[in-house]
């Protein structure tokens, strides 16, 4: 993997949303690939829509935060595996990508960001006169 994307190791943390009850942060699994043009890396946040995200860049630090609603079909649960958590992970990006152009979108549950170089560090072919 090249260095334009570097993980951040993150900490279970937790949060208080409007005074109510207090929810772990989990860490998404990631892919990050490298085209031509930049990166894209994936986040996987399952039960995660477009009004939970929230996408924060921050000198060269970006920060995915994903809340998810607690989905309960009634008050009394009979059994129940998993947890109600919401999402976080940070990267430090290297100053070579273009942060103005940064695009992303989310699709059953898959955060994708579209992370372009800068056009000075793109290779380019050098005419010879």
């Amino acid at each position: 993997m090249s260095n334009a994307v570097a993980t951040e190791k993150e900490k279970q943390v937790t949060h208080q949303e409007n005074g109510a009850v207090e929810r772990d942060y989990l860490s998404p699994p990631v892919n990050i690939f490298e085209t031509k043009d930049g990166f894209l890396l994936e986040a996987e946040m399952p039960g995660v829509g477009k009004d939970g995200l929230e996408i924060t860049l921050e000198g060269n630090t970006l920060t995915l935060v994903g809340r998810r609603d607690d989905v309960s079909a009634g008050s009394g649960g009979v059994y129940r595996e998993s947890k109600p958590a919401d999402f976080r992970r940070a990267f430090e990006l290297d100053p070579a990508l273009d942060t103005g152009k940064i695009s992303a979108s989310i699709e059953q549950g898959i955060l994708t960001l579209t992370l372009p170089k800068a056009e000075r560090v793109k290779p380019r072919k050098i005419a010879v006169g």
